[in-house]
Order: C-alpha cells, then sequence, then structure tokens
C-alpha cells in the first residue's frame, strides 16, 4: 500500500528539467524540494531571478571591460567569469536565510544580506546605465576632451612663460642697450644734418657748409655708429643663443602637447565614461532621474530573491530543511557523547591494568 501511493506521488508531482534547473539556482536543497510540490513555485520564481540577475551581471561586466580592454573575447570571457561569481553569491545569499526562527532574528539575519545585495544592484547597474545612454555619454566625452585640451593649452602657456621667460628678459635688456645706441646715433645724424643746413640751435652754430662744427659732429655721428655696430656684433652670438633657446623650449613643449592631446583623445575608458555621466546628470534633470530608475531596478531585482525569502511564511520545505539539520546535530552530538564515553572507558581501563601490574 504504501509502495503504491508513492509511486502515485512521484506521478503526480514530477519536476521537469526547467522547474529543476530554477529549483538549484534558487539555492535550495533539491531533495528536500521533491518532498514538498507546493513550495516549487517559490522556489522557481526565486531561482529565476537569480538567474536573470547573473546574466544582467554578465552583460554588465562584459561591456565594463570591452571599454577598458577593447577585445570582445577578453571581455566575453570576464563577463561569463562575474556573472558565475554574482550567480553563485546570489545562491548563497538567499539560501543563508532560515525561515524557522523569530522574525526578529529574520530581520537581523536579512539587513547585511540586503545591504550586501544593494551594493551589487548598483554595481550592475552602472555599466549598462552607460550603454542605454551611450550616444549622450560620447557627446559629453568630447566636451570633457576639449575641455581638458583647453586647460592643457593654458598649462603650456604658462610653462612657456615661465622656461624662456629668463631668456626673454635678457633679449629685451640687450633690445634696450641697442635702442639706446641707436638713437645717440640718430640723434647725431640729425645735429649733422642741422649744421650743414644752417639751423640755429642750442648746439649748432647757424652757419651754412661744412666747417669746423660740422666736421666734429661728423666725427661724432661716425663714433656713435661705430659704438652701435660693436655692440651689435658683440652681442649677435648671444642672441643667437638666447633664440636657440627659445625655439628649444617652444619645440618641446610642443612636442608634449601633442603627445599629451594624443592621450587626451583617447580619454574614452570606463573611468571617463562614468565621468561623463556624472556630469549629464548634473547638467540634466531628465537623464539624472532616469539613471535613477534603472539604478533603482536593479537593486529591487537583486534585493527581490532576499525580500521574497523574508516575507513568504514558513512552508513544509523550512520545516524539512529545519528536522534534516537538527537531526545532524543530534547524530553528531550522539557520535561526540559515544567517544568520549569510549575514550573515558578506556583510560580508566588502562588506568585499572596499571594498578593490577604494580
Amino acid at each position: 500500500m504504501k509502495n503504491t501511493q508513492a509511486t502515485l506521488y512521484q506521478n503526480n508531482y514530477r519536476i521537469n528539467w526547467f522547474q529543476k534547473f530554477l529549483l538549484l539556482c534558487s539555492g535550495g536543497n533539491i531533495h528536500i524540494l521533491r518532498k514538498t510540490p507546493s513550495e516549487w513555485n517559490k522556489f522557481s520564481g526565486i531561482g529565476g531571478i537569480v538567474l536573470f540577475t547573473a546574466v544582467f551581471a554578465t552583460l554588465s561586466a562584459a561591456y565594463a571591460m570591452f571599454t577598458i580592454f577593447d577585445d570582445i573575447w577578453a571581455s566575453i570571457g570576464f563577463g561569463i567569469l562575474w556573472g558565475l561569481m554574482i550567480f553563485n553569491l546570489d545562491r548563497y545569499i538567499v539560501s543563508s536565510i532560515k525561515k524557522t526562527g523569530t522574525w526578529w532574528n529574520q530581520i537581523l539575519m536579512s539587513i547585511p544580506r540586503l545591504i550586501l545585495a544593494t551594493f551589487l544592484g548598483i554595481i550592475i547597474s552602472k555599466p549598462l546605465e552607460l550603454k542605454i545612454f551611450e550616444k549622450e555619454v560620447n557627446k559629453q566625452l568630447n566636451t570633457i576632451i576639449q575641455r581638458n585640451k583647453t586647460e592643457l593649452q593654458k598649462q603650456m602657456n604658462g610653462r612657456i612663460l615661465q622656461q624662456s621667460g629668463p631668456f626673454e628678459t635678457e633679449k629685451n635688456l640687450i633690445a634696450e642697450k641697442t635702442a639706446q645706441y641707436q638713437k645717440s646715433y640718430d640723434s647725431a645724424a640729425v645735429e649733422l644734418e642741422k649744421e650743414i643746413l644752417g639751423k640755429q640751435s642750442n648746439l649748432t652754430s647757424g652757419k651754412v657748409g661744412f666747417g669746423t662744427n660740422a666736421k666734429r659732429k661728423q666725427e661724432l655721428k661716425e663714433q656713435r655708429r661705430q659704438d652701435l655696430e660693436n655692440y651689435q656684433k658683440q652681442t649677435a652670438p648671444r642672441l643667437e643663443y638666447l633664440d636657440k633657446e627659445i625655439s628649444k623650449v617652444y619645440t618641446n613643449l610642443e612636442t608634449e602637447r601633442k603627445s599629451t592631446e594624443t592621450f587626451e583623445d583617447k580619454f574614452n575608458g570606463f573611468a571617463a565614461r562614468l565621468q561623463a555621466l556624472d556630469e549629464l546628470g548634473k547638467n540634466s534633470a531628465i537623464i539624472a532621474t532616469a539613471a535613477a530608475f534603472i539604478m533603482g531596478l536593479f537593486i529591487c531585482l537583486e534585493i527581490s530573491p532576499v525580500l521574497v525569502k523574508l516575507i513568504s511564511s514558513v512552508g513544509p520545505y523550512d520545516y524539512l530543511l529545519e528536522k534534516a539539520e537538527n537531526d545532524f546535530r543530534l547524530y553528531s552530538k550522539e557520535k561526540i557523547e559515544k567517544g568520549n564515553a569510549q575514550t573515558d572507558f578506556r583510560i580508566d581501563d588502562f588506568k585499572e591494568n596499571l594498578k593490577n601490574k604494580i
């Protein structure tokens, strides 16, 4: 009679392969679940949520890795590895919640698991947010790159002024001194012309022609011309050196600027995209709201198995699981007590034999 009832039970409640897979995803004990068909729908739903969370985690990690390494196969491999880790972690979080304790104990057990699930939801949602707002993020990235280039140019201009400043200062001093020699020569030339033309002034005689005063002014003009040429010859090598040093400063900084701009053009990695998304959220309330809803969706998806387990009533699975664990505890306690008793007996027997020999 018992065999007939067991056969009817198995025929009426048979787990198909897909339902069995979802039950495994839920983290439940499949051997106990076979005996509690009323719990299959609940644990299948929990398993489905855990499974889809792992799928989204795989897609999220794969996209994040692709923005970093730009290698599709490496991204797929890491995405699958990350998805499996999230899958295993979610199964552990759900399976570790026990329903047979007091309500307060269940709450205390759930709080750290809810915090961990919330953190995982945030991690999973960010790369998917970047993909959803990819066009807007790319546009903001270009804005950031141009802003960085402008800032870089300002820095380069400051460094040019700083490094070439001493050379420019010395060049200006030489130019001022040369201007003074040129001014003295021009003044002597003007005075000679006035002397020859007979224009009356404090420095001319007022007589027309090339007289004694004109000869002296001619000699003064010639002397000042020689002073100007000598100073120009004297400072020419130094000016050439200063020009080369200034040109070297410009060349080095220009090379550095082009190299830095090349790196700026590649400013499109994962961290850069997060920065662009953050700026988009600050500049646009619509994008900020949409991003918050997407993050909230994944947080809800991640914590929902814990909440379902928390708010559901105690079922046959929980009683059987508690019985199995209690049976194991009793069995372990019995084995320990038997081992201790046998050890005490052997010790007493050894002491008794030792006394008899003495």
